[in-house]
């Protein structure tokens, strides 16, 4: 059983070490949610709505609603100095009282209080003595940053410790719509609804008691699990990088571009400094020029 709490029990001069564990557990079954096409379960991104991006924990902090749509935002420190100047590792009985004078509404979680190193003697003292006493012990608590109040009693062969709501949390029944103030009821009317009282009035034996949908939803998911229905996501396709592909494609484009065209007409001359001449170089692979034939015309007498 996992320890959840360490610290330690004071009545009066008296200090005992415990060790806080969870007395009952949620025995609901999760379902996922999934997505129909591919059976892939759906994830939940945290979004601002007015920013329209997603937001990662390092910008989340916390807020109070004091009116709507205003909010006091707490800082980690402010709440951290808060935590550790109410965090007591101690939990501390002020009152005993019986155990009929707590209405069940006021009950919240019950966990098993079990001794610390060193602490069974005295454990065992605390234990008998409410056994003996017929009393339970009203105590203070601070699990989780929140300070609770608390019963403490005996339950078969360990001392359990039940957290109970503080009276203004628990809403005023006055405020239960169409609740009526006084009926007359006839004699025989409950005379009858007594004695249907009285014949299924039994000893309380909570095996008895067993959670029907729970265990009907558990067979019918072991029942398709034999039969082979189990789905499988399919795998997903790998996902692009939106810049990179834009870079690609944008790459692409370019090398598609054909190289600019040079405008048509005769190659310029090339420039010379002043006092130099140029010549054409000659072309090896033309042929020898042949000199020119020359005639004289001798005029006639």
């Amino acid at each position: 059983m996992h320890t959840m709490w360490k610290g330690s029990i004071s009545f009066g001069l008296v200090n005992i070490p415990i060790k806080l564990y969870a007395a009952t557990e949620d025995k609901d079954i999760k379902l996922r949610t999934l997505h129909k096409k591919c059976h892939t379960p759906i994830q939940y991104e945290k979004k601002c709505p007015n920013c329209d991006e997603e937001v990662k924990n390092d910008e989340i902090v916390k807020g109070y609603e004091y009116v709507k749509g205003k909010y006091v935002v707490l800082t980690d420190e402010e709440l951290q100095e808060l935590k550790e100047e109410h965090e007591d590792k101690t939990v501390e009985i002020i009152d005993f009282v019986k155990m009929e004078d707590i209405d069940p509404i006021y009950f919240s979680r019950s966990y098993f209080i079990g001794p610390g190193e060193n602490g069974g003697k005295a454990y065992g003292l605390l234990r008998e003595a409410l056994k003996q006493s017929g009393k339970i012990g009203v105590a203070e608590i601070t699990i989780r940053s929140k300070q609770q109040l608390a019963m403490v009693r005996v339950y078969q062969n360990c001392i359990v410790m039940e957290t109970v709501h503080y009276p203004d949390e628990v809403r005023n029944v006055k405020e239960v719509p169409s609740v009526p103030e006084q009926v007359e009821v006839g004699a025989k009317e409950l005379e009858t609804a007594i004695m249907l009282i009285d014949q299924l009035t039994t000893t309380f034996d909570p095996e008895k008691y067993k959670d029907d949908y729970r265990l009907a939803l558990q067979d019918l998911i072991e029942r398709k699990v034999n039969q082979d229905e189990g789905k499988t996501p399919t795998e997903a396709a790998p996902r692009q990088n939106v810049v990179d592909l834009m870079s690609a494609l944008q790459a692409s484009i370019e090398k598609t571009k054909k190289p600019a065209t040079k405008t048509k007409g005769k190659p310029a001359k090339p420039k010379t400094a002043v006092g130099e001449t140029t010549s054409t170089p000659p072309n090896p692979a033309a042929p020898p020029a042949t000199a020119k034939k020359t005639k004289t015309v001798r005029k006639k007498a």
